[in-house]
């Protein structure tokens, strides 16, 4: 299952953005992303949990009043290209 956060305001969307993906973390998933407008877009992703993500970002003290925020679970395992003959 996936799930999709998002803000739009006047306020900091960060940390509205990481509380929505807590909230969805008993969907179950395997990695974690957001991506957030200030003076550009920045995104950032990471496996595992909502926290690893967290832990991921906390140095880089993340800013910007428009974001959105997902969670991803991989059903189909990792992406396996045949090689061609």
């Amino acid at each position: 299952m996936c799930g999709i956060v998002g803000y739009i305001g006047y306020r900091d969307a960060y940390p509205i953005i990481i509380k929505g993906l807590h909230r969805l973390e008993y969907r179950g998933y395997d990695s974690a992303g957001i991506a957030l407008i200030n003076e550009g877009l920045k995104v950032y992703k990471k496996a595992g949990k909502v926290s690893d993500l967290e832990d991921f970002v906390k140095d880089i003290n993340p800013h910007g009043s428009v974001g959105m925020g997902h969670t991803r679970w991989a059903t189909h395992g990792a992406r396996i290209c045949p090689s061609r003959s």
